[in-house]
C-alpha cells in the first residue's frame, strides 16, 4: 500500500507484514506429551498434519503443525472450534512459555488484545438495552469523571457510543504499547488526556465525527470510562457481572495485571523464541486491549452472539440488538465487530498485543466458527494456515478457501483489476502486465500478486488475500488481515513507479 511497508492490524501495536519467516531456532523444550494439549480427534489430527498456504504447486505436500510453529517461531497456539452451534473441540499445542516449558492446554489464558473490543461492545450494548446509556447520544452525557473536549469543527454535536464502537467517531490513538509489570499505571482519565504516567497521546478528535472509518483504540478507552461512570461499577467488575460470568467464561477477566486465577495457567508473550521482558505487558486500557481469555471462552462469546442473531432469546443481547451489532456502519464494521460480507455473512476480530496475536471468525447464520490464540513470532501467518486447515475440513469455504494452484490469467482479465484504489487509510496502484498483476506499494519494486481466481489475488509479502467486487469497483481483504475495503478512485495516484512514471 502506498508508502506503507507494514500492515496495521487491529491490535494494540503495529506488526511488520513484510518480515520474512523466522529461521528455526534450537528447541529449548522437549515436546509436550500428546495428552498435555487436551483431547485429540480426527479434526485435531488434521490440523497437526495438513497445513497449507493459500497457493500451492501441483506436487506440494502439506506441512505439519510442528514444522510451521518452528518456521514462524510461535511457541504456543490454542484453538477452539464451533460446529453445529456447540463447542466441538478445543486444544492447545506447544508451550505457554519457553522458560518453564509448560504446555498450552485448552484452558490456557492468552491476551486477547483487540478482540477485547468485541466483549466491550457487547457490554456497552447490554447497558444500552438496560437504559443506562444512549447509543446515539453525545457520550459526554454519560460521562461523570471526565469530558471529551468539544471540537466545534470536527465534532460540533459531540461523538456517540455508536460512533465509538464502529470507529467512526473521528478520534485518534490507534492502539497502545502497554506497560511492564510493576510500572506505574495510568488511570483511564490520564490515558485519555495523555498525562503521565500514560505513554500514549491524548484521545482527541482528529477527523470529522461520523464521516469515515478511523480505527481508534482510544475511543474504546472512552467507552470503558463511560460504562463505569453510568453503572457506578469498575469496568472489570462490570464485565464479570454482566458478561463473562453469565457466559461461563471462567478463564477470562479484564485483569491487568493478571489475577492469581489467570496466572495459574497463562501464556507469556514471546519474541525471538524467548519470553519478552516481564513476560507480558500490562494494559490498563481494558476496553480496547485488556482481556485475558482462553480460546474456549471466546468461542462461548461467539456462540452467544450467533444464537441471539438467530432470534433466540435469553442471551446477553436481544435478537434486535444483536442484529444492530452485526449491521455494517461503515467499511465492513459493525458495533465492535469486523464484518465479512463477501459470501455468507461472518463476523470476527483479530488482535495484537506485545508478544500475542489472536483471531476469531464465525458465521452469522449458522453455528460454525473458530478461535485461535498465539503467544509470539508470526502468529498471524500460523493462524491463517490453521484456519485454512479447519475450514477445509468442515467445508467453510467462506472463511478460508482451500489451497489452490496459481491461475494464469490473460492480460485482458488482469486489466479489469488494474487501477488506483483507496480506503481504510491505505492506497495501492495495481498495474496489469502480460506476466501478472503488480502492486505498487511505495517500495523499491512492485510486488507481483498471485491470482487465485479471476477476482481473488494473494500478496505473499503481506500475507493477505483480496477479493474484488464482480465489477472490480473495489476489493476487500478476506484472509490474512482485517476486512478492509479499498475502492477504485478517479484521483491521480500519489505514487512514483520505479521507472519514474
Amino acid at each position: 500500500m502506498h508508502k506503507k511497508h507494514r500492515l496495521i492490524l487491529l491490535g494494540s501495536v503495529v506488526v511488520s507484514a513484510l518480515a520474512s519467516p523466522a529461521a528455526a531456532r534450537p528447541d529449548r523444550c522437549a515436546p509436550p506429551t500428546e495428552a498435555a494439549g487436551g483431547p485429540s480427534n480426527a479434526h485435531t489430527r488434521n490440523v497437526e498434519a495438513n497445513l497449507r498456504p493459500p497457493v500451492i504447486k501441483p506436487d506440494d505436500k502439506p506441512f505439519s503443525l510442528a514444522k510451521e510453529m518452528r518456521r514462524y517461531d510461535v511457541p504456543g497456539i490454542s484453538v477452539a472450534v464451533i460446529h453445529d452451534g456447540k463447542l466441538a473441540w478445543a486444544r492447545g499445542w506447544g508451550f505457554r512459555d519457553t522458560a518453564s516449558c509448560a504446555p498450552v492446554t485448552p484452558e490456557t489464558a492468552f491476551q486477547a488484545a483487540s478482540i477485547s473490543k468485541v466483549a466491550t461492545a457487547m457490554l456497552a450494548l447490554r447497558l444500552v438495552e438496560q437504559g443506562k446509556i444512549g447509543l446515539d447520544r453525545d457520550i459526554n452525557d454519560a460521562l461523570r469523571s471526565w469530558q471529551l473536549p468539544k471540537d466545534p469543527k470536527l465534532a460540533p454535536n459531540g461523538v456517540t457510543l455508536r460512533e465509538l464502537l464502529s470507529h467512526t467517531a473521528g478520534l485518534g490513538v490507534h492502539g497502545f504499547a502497554g506497560y511492564l509489570p510493576g510500572a506505574p499505571l495510568p488511570s483511564p482519565v490520564q490515558i485519555l488526556d495523555g498525562a503521565p504516567p500514560s505513554n500514549s497521546a491524548p484521545v482527541r478528535s482528529v477527523l470529522p465525527a461520523s464521516g469515515q472509518y478511523q480505527y481508534s483504540g482510544g475511543g474504546y478507552v472512552l467507552t470503558q470510562l463511560a460504562l463505569s461512570d453510568v453503572s457506578g461499577i469498575p469496568f472489570a467488575e462490570l464485565a464479570e457481572r454482566e458478561l463473562l460470568g453469565p457466559l461461563g467464561m471462567t478463564r477470562s477477566a479484564y485483569a491487568q495485571p493478571p489475577s492469581a486465577t489467570i496466572r495459574a495457567d497463562m501464556a507469556f508473550g514471546h519474541a525471538n523464541g524467548v519470553p519478552i521482558p516481564g513476560n507480558y505487558h500490562v494494559y490498563p486500557e481494558l476496553g480496547p486491549a485488556g482481556l485475558w481469555t482462553s480460546a474456549s471462552d471466546l468461542a462461548r462469546l461467539q456462540m452467544d452472539i450467533q444464537a441471539s442473531a438467530a432470534g433466540k432469546k435469553g442471551h446477553r443481547l436481544s435478537p434486535a440488538m444483536t442484529r444492530e451489532m452485526l449491521a455494517p456502519v461503515k467499511d465492513n464494521w459493525g458495533l465492535g465487530t469486523a464484518l465479512y460480507t463477501t459470501g455468507a455473512a461472518r463476523f470476527g476480530h483479530d488482535g495484537v498485543n506485545e508478544g500475542f496475536q489472536s483471531f476469531m471468525i464465525a458465521y452469522v447464520g449458522k453455528g460454525e466458527g473458530i478461535v485461535a490464540l498465539t503467544n509470539g513470532g508470526q502468529g498471524r501467518r500460523l493462524m491463517d494456515e490453521v484456519v485454512r486447515a479447519v475450514a477445509t475440513d468442515y467445508g467453510w469455504t467462506d472463511i478460508a478457501a482451500p489451497a489452490t494452484e496459481e491461475k494464469m490469467l490473460s492480460l485482458a482479465e488482469l486489466s479489469k483489476a488494474a487501477g488506483y484504489f483507496e480506503g481504510a487509510g491505505l492506497s495501492v496502484v495495481l498495474e496489469a502486465r502480460p506476466d501478472g498483476l503488480f502492486a505498487y506499494t511505495g517500495g523499491p519494486t512492485p510486488e507481483r500478486l498471485i491470482a487465485l481466481s479471476s477476482t481473488r489475488f494473494l500478496s505473499t509479502a503481506m500475507g493477505v488475500t483480496a477479493e474484488f467486487a464482480p465489477d472490480y469497483s473495489s476489493f476487500t481483504f478476506i484472509e490474512g488481515g482485517p476486512p478492509m475495503k479499498l475502492v477504485r478512485s478517479k484521483a491521480a495516484p500519489p505514487v512514483t513507479k520505479p521507472d519514474g512514471s
